[in-house]
């Protein structure tokens, strides 16, 4: 019998790419997992592949900038279990592109709210919940953009996900008194739904970015989720308030 048997496990943003490997990692791993999205269709859909491959799970569709439906939603599934265990705010986005001098407000907050306003709303709700779970852990995504403030009209994801590094180590402060851990994945250049455009548009620009990672290849979905087992699992039970890059070495590469 898995140790996880009876944890409950939520992943924002789950219906695809990082945060669907995610949630089947976590659900072969023993958990009960709760997946959220905006494209019902496509998450009951998920819960089908799921439960064909016996792991338990569940949808539930809320928008993760809206705080008033995360709110509902994270205690409803709260109250439902009677605990949560493990929070990834996977959710977030590039959300589109511009320069500062043309960005407009609605741009601005939308791409904070997406990034950031996700990550304090999911978790400010789950936390009375993980306070009665089982090493109760909250895994939040942050990016190479944090550090070097994104490419050409990226510069608010870079610093919406600066924000989100930030968050990390301040709810670690805030949560050690309650055995609660929170630490970041910075996952590199991995080959999900995100890079879609530029894949159709520009193949050689997307197929040449391999080339500047130390391990000679695009990472996948599976290659974050595997990290994360271990971060919500016992044996990273001493690990708190850090940040795992996952990129082949990604800026090294010759």
């Amino acid at each position: 019998m898995s140790k996880n048997k009876g944890k409950v496990a939520v992943i924002t943003g789950a219906t695809g790419g990082i945060g669907f490997a995610v949630a089947k990692r976590l659900g072969k791993d023993g958990f009960t997992v709760v997946l959220n999205g905006i494209e019902d269709e496509a998450g009951a859909k998920r819960v089908k592949e799921l439960a064909a491959e016996g792991i338990t799970a569940e949808y539930y569709g809320f928008d993760v900038t809206d705080d008033e439906a995360v709110t509902s939603n994270i205690k409803a599934i709260g109250e439902k279990y009677g605990k949560i265990d493990v929070l990834v705010n996977n959710a977030g986005g590039l959300g589109g592109r511009s320069r500062f001098e043309e960005m407009t407000t609605d741009f601005y907050r939308f791409v904070m709210a997406l990034n950031l306003d996700s990550v304090f709303f999911a978790s400010r709700a789950a936390i009375p919940f993980l306070k009665k779970g089982d090493n109760s852990t909250i895994i939040n995504y942050t990016s190479n953009a944090a550090w070097n403030a994104g490419g050409p009209g990226a510069g608010i994801y870079g610093t919406s996900k600066a924000g989100v590094q930030t968050i990390t180590r301040a709810l670690a402060k805030d949560l050690a008194e309650y055995g609660i851990r929170v630490n970041a994945v910075s996952p590199g250049t991995i080959d999900t739904p995100f890079h879609t455009q530029i894949k159709s548009t520009k193949p050689e620009v997307f197929a040449s970015w391999k080339n500047n990672i130390l391990l000679g290849r695009l990472g996948q979905p599976e290659d974050v989720a595997s990290v994360i087992s271990f971060l919500v699992s016992d044996d990273a039970g001493f690990i708190t308030a850090e940040t795992i890059q996952i990129g082949g070495g990604q800026g090294l590469g010759i």
